[in-house]
């Protein structure tokens, strides 16, 4: 079983260090703060919200110090709304990774968007998560705030890139002209620059409130997701163009020992020709990915796994809901 299912202590040591320092300082295990400590608990949705690309996943899997979200170079590779719970003594942080914000062309676009309306209706804190360089977009960005009630955090991501010594500077500048009220942390997720701000500044808004999960619980996804997405990621970093947007993974069958994790998935594609090109001549690519994929999956889970892969066309499944109902978009 993944350390994810295990409890909140088994990823304490990806942490940054100073958020480690700040919950030291702080918590009711230091001598020096037991009459300081208020006996209340504070809890919350803390959601990422931002364009294709601008690095959501990357800062969520910072901030929660496991992989959660999965990544690729490719716009739209996340679908669906994934939770990870960060518990503290005292606290709770249920922060989203959330699809990017798009104008939808077909169903699964549609679907993905209602996920990003949710996590901007529910957010108690709202991480909105710009790139250096990227401009107030009040259609996108505008409408979409104007739904939000709760504190709202901006992360400016990719500030490596940035070659201008004052560049930071003048973006932060431009922002807070365009967002007077919001708070400002400028961040690279990638290299971690900066991060460590983030996780104090959300505990410092968060509201009270009980848990919304249980404490030992690091996740609100079961573990055929993980499994399904790492299997997507492979796919995605394998092929170009359309295929890897057309494609679906299910696990149809999960099976673990004490030894060993049997698993079955099934690679779903629109066309006869994509199942082509995803099999690959005399089955080499379809193989490579699953080399790939299984040693992630041994990796995630601790363990050995024989995985097992087929690939199948449903035509058009991306506009049909019933098949998207199936694959877990909810289309309500």
């Amino acid at each position: 079983m993944h350390p994810i299912y295990a409890g909140a202590e088994a990823s304490l040591s990806f942490y940054p260090a100073a958020f480690l320092r700040f919950i030291d300082e702080t918590s009711i295990f230091n001598p020096d703060n037991i009459y300081m400590m208020p006996s209340i608990h504070k809890a919350g949705f803390v959601n990422i919200l931002g364009k294709p690309n601008v690095g959501k996943s990357t800062l969520m899997n910072r901030l929660m110090g496991e992989k959660i979200s999965i990544i690729t170079s490719k716009a739209q590779t996340t679908r669906h709304r994934i939770l990870g719970l960060l518990n503290g003594e005292d606290y709770q942080m249920v922060i989203s990774d959330t699809p990017g914000i798009i104008r939808p062309a077909y169903e699964l676009q549609k679907s993905m968007m209602q996920f990003v309306r949710l996590s901007i209706e529910d957010a108690d804190i709202l991480l909105l998560m710009v790139e250096a360089g990227e401009k107030f977009d009040e259609e996108m960005h505008g409408r979409l705030l104007k739904k939000s009630e709760g504190k709202r955090i901006l992360i400016i991501n990719k500030i490596d890139q940035q070659k201008d010594p004052t560049g930071i500077e003048k973006l932060k500048v431009y922002w807070e002209n365009v967002l007077p009220s919001e708070e400002i942390i400028p961040v690279s997720a990638l290299q971690g620059t900066h991060t460590e701000k983030i996780l104090p500044s959300i505990l410092k808004h968060l509201p009270e409130h009980p848990p919304y999960y249980p404490k030992d619980q690091l996740s609100d996804k079961p573990e055929r997701f993980f499994a399904s997405e790492i299997i997507r990621e492979k796919i995605f970093q394998t092929y170009r163009k359309e295929v890897p947007y057309s494609t679906e993974v299910v696990i149809t069958e999960f099976n673990e020992t004490i030894e060993i994790i049997r698993m079955r998935a099934e690679i779903y594609v629109e066309r006869n020709s994509q199942k082509g090109i995803i099999i690959g001549k005399g089955g080499k690519a379809l193989k490579k990915v699953g080399t790939e994929a299984r040693k992630d999956l041994e990796t995630f889970f601790g363990k050995q796994v024989y995985l097992e892969t087929y690939v199948k066309v449903e035509k058009d499944w991306r506009n049909k809901p019933q098949k998207l109902s199936r694959f877990g978009y909810n289309l309500k």
